[in-house]
């Protein structure tokens, strides 16, 4: 499984994190953004409002009606601005502000998955615990053989003890970049893929 997971390294080299952010309260507010929503719409929607809301006291202090106001693109907007603003009046009441640095404390903030948890341990910390599981990982691990499971949670534990842990933080991105180019939904394109040779292709019927 190394093997794949090297090729696929040395194929996307540019492959990182597709939210765009500079501090951890902006990646924390993307990645519950994102959840069910294109990464160019979160993408486009953040620079405004990041300018108008820089800190967790602001997400804290925010009116729902005008934080969704900034939002109402992204998919479930209502339930999201909610989220944020109740992630953020906990950072504000038990981590002076700042994003905390571990799993379990970003476990219990509302909107925050496992999956996102790790995304903001490995891109705002630095931390690798394990692997952000999103869409593609789940298609992709299973199609090239890293895992047969179905469950982010299950797929992620078979990606921790299968693949080198030096691969962890970056994994995730490499597949979906993969996806993207070659590894299609519908129909990848194996004849280009760089491991078809030593992919098992589960589950595809047709390729080009």
């Amino acid at each position: 499984m190394d093997k794949v997971v090297e090729t696929l390294e040395k194929t996307y080299p540019n492959a990182k994190y597709y939210l765009n952010f500079s501090t951890p309260i902006e990646l924390l507010v993307a990645a519950i953004l994102s959840a069910q929503t294109h990464d160019e719409v979160v993408n486009a929607i953040t620079p405004e409002l990041f300018k108008r809301y820089k800190t967790a006291h602001d997400y804290a202090q925010a009116k729902p009606d005008e934080l969704i106001e900034y939002i109402r693109r992204v998919s479930y907007a209502g339930n999201k601005a909610k989220n944020i603003i109740e992630a953020c009046k906990i950072i504000e009441q038990k981590y002076n502000g700042k994003v905390p640095d571990e799993m379990e404390a970003l476990l219990e903030l509302p909107g925050i998955g496992r999956k996102t948890a790790n995304t903001i341990l490995i891109n705002a910390y630095n931390k690798v615990e394990g692997i952000p599981v999103d869409t593609w990982v789940i298609k992709l691990s299973y199609r090239i053989g890293l895992s047969k499971n179905t469950k982010p949670e299950l797929i992620e534990q078979d990606l921790m003890k299968n693949i080198d842990k030096k691969y962890w933080h970056n994994i995730g991105y490499v597949l979906k970049q993969h996806g993207h180019a070659v590894c299609k939904s519908a129909i990848p394109e194996c004849s280009k893929c760089v491991i078809s040779k030593i992919c098992p292709k589960n589950g595809v019927e047709k390729s080009k």
